[in-house]
C-alpha cells in the first residue's frame, strides 16, 4: 500500500506512525512543512515544504495538491484536524482519514466562533477519522452532529524496548525513586507533583525518597525554584530535555511513576503505558484518556487532577509496599502486552486504512 501521512515531521508520533507503517512493507510518504527532527528510517520519504506558521496550512495546499496527484497514494491521513486537517480539506483526496491529536479538538474550537467553524469543515471533509482515545472520540462527536465513523486506533509501545531491565539509579541504588516523564508545561500538572513529593517527604524523612524528573520545557526554571522554595531541591533532580531512545532508561530508574496532567487535551497516556511496558505501578489523574490506559488498583492509583495531597496519599500507599509495587508493575507490563503492543497498533491501522479502500 502506498500512504501519505501529512504531518509534523519534527514529532515523534509522526516518525513512530511513519517507521511502523513502513516495517510492515507498506511505501511511505509524510508530507510537512515542519523541519525534520526526527530519525525516520531511510525508506519514509519526506517531503517539506516552506514553513508559514499557521497560514501555511492553507498555502501550502496547492503545492501538496499537485505532490499527491504525482504520488498518487492509496490513501492520505492527515494528523491533527486543525493544521494538516485544513490542508487535507483543500487538497481534496479521498479516500483520507483524519487522526485527532488532543488540543485540535479539546482547544483549538473554543477559541473562537471562526475556529469551531474552521475544525467542524475540516471533520466533515474526512472520510473517516482515527482517535487514540475513547474520550476523545466522544469529545470530537460532541463538536459536529453526523460525523463519519470514528475508530479507536491507540498508540502503543515497542515492547523490545519498553521493558524491565536493571539500572543503576541515578541518586543510588537504595533510593526509592518518584518520577515522572513529561514535558514541562503547564498542563502536565508538574507542580503539583513537587508539592505531593513534599507531603510524602516531609511525612517519611526516614525513606530514603528521590524524585527525578525526566524532560524539558518552558516551566523548568520555574519548577526548579519551586523546588527550593518547597526544600526538596537537594532531593529532586531535573535531567533537561532527553532523547526518546534514552527513555526506557529513565522509566526503569523509577520506583513509582507519576502522571497528574490537568488538562483533558492529553489524550492518551504514552508516558504511563511507557511506564507499565517497564513494569513500574503508575499514578494517574483523572483527565483526559488518562484513566483508560490504567485499570485503577491493578496497574496503579486514579487520582483528582490538581489535588497534591491525594497524589501524595498515593505515592505513599506504593512506597510503603514494595509487594504492591511489584504486583502492580506486573499487572501493568501485561496489559501493556495485551492491549498497546505497537506492532499491533501498527496492523491495527492497516485495517482501518483496508476498510476505507474497500468502501464504494
Amino acid at each position: 500500500m502506498k500512504i501519505a501521512l501529512l504531518a509534523s515531521a519534527s514529532s515523534i508520533h509522526t516518525a513512530r506512525w511513519a517507521n511502523g507503517l513502513n516495517a510492515l512493507g507498506h511505501e511511505v510518504h509524510v508530507i510537512t512543512q515542519q523541519p525534520v527532527s526526527e530519525a525516520f528510517t531511510p525508506n519514509v520519504k519526506v517531503h517539506v515544504f516552506p514553513n508559514h506558521g499557521s497560514l501555511g496550512y492553507f498555502t501550502m495546499a496547492a503545492a501538496v495538491r499537485k505532490l499527491v496527484r504525482h504520488l498518487k497514494p492509496d490513501i492520505l491521513n492527515a494528523h491533527y484536524a486543525s493544521g494538516y486537517g485544513t490542508t487535507a480539506r483543500l487538497v481534496d483526496f479521498h479516500p483520507y482519514l483524519l487522526s485527532v491529536w488532543g488540543s485540535d479538538v479539546y482547544d483549538f474550537p473554543y477559541i473562537s466562533p471562526l475556529h469551531n467553524y474552521l475544525l467542524k469543515k475540516n471533520l466533515y471533509a474526512a472520510d473517516a477519522i482515527a482517535s487514540t482515545s475513547y474520550c476523545m472520540a466522544e469529545q470530537t462527536k460532541s463538536l459536529a452532529n453526523h460525523l463519519p465513523v470514528i475508530h479507536i486506533t491507540p498508540f502503543g509501545v515497542d515492547l523490545d524496548k519498553f521493558k524491565p531491565i536493571n539500572i543503576t539509579k541515578p541518586f543510588n541504588n537504595e533510593a526509592i525513586v518518584i518520577g515522572t516523564v513529561k514535558t514541562l508545561s503547564e498542563k502536565y500538572g508538574i507542580k503539583y507533583l513537587l508539592r505531593a513529593f513534599k507531603i510524602v517527604s516531609k511525612k517519611h524523612s526516614n525513606l530514603p525518597l528521590k524524585l527525578l524528573i525526566v524532560g524539558g520545557g518552558n516551566l523548568e526554571r520555574k519548577l526548579k525554584q519551586l523546588a527550593v522554595e518547597l526544600e526538596i531541591a537537594e532531593n529532586t533532580l531535573f535531567t533537561g530535555k532527553v532523547h526518546h531512545e534514552e527513555i526506557p532508561s529513565y522509566q526503569n530508574m523509577l520506583d513509582v511513576s507519576v502522571s497528574v496532567s490537568v488538562s483533558n487535551s492529553e489524550s492518551f497516556g504514552v508516558a504511563i503505558i511507557e511506564a507499565s511496558a517497564c513494569a513500574k505501578p503508575v499514578v494517574v489523574s483523572n483527565v483526559g484518556g488518562l484513566p483508560e490506559v490504567v485499570e485503577d488498583g491493578i496497574t496503579g492509583i486514579i487520582v483528582p487532577p490538581a489535588n497534591p495531597e491525594a497524589t501524595a496519599d498515593a505515592i505513599e500507599k506504593l512506597i510503603l509496599d514494595p509487594r504492591l509495587r511489584e504486583q502492580m508493575g506486573q499487572a501493568g507490563r501485561q496489559r501493556v502486552e495485551r492491549l498497546y503492543a505497537w506492532n499491533n497498533n501498527v496492523q491495527h491501522m492497516v485495517g482501518v486504512y483496508e476498510s476505507l479502500l474497500r468502501k464504494p
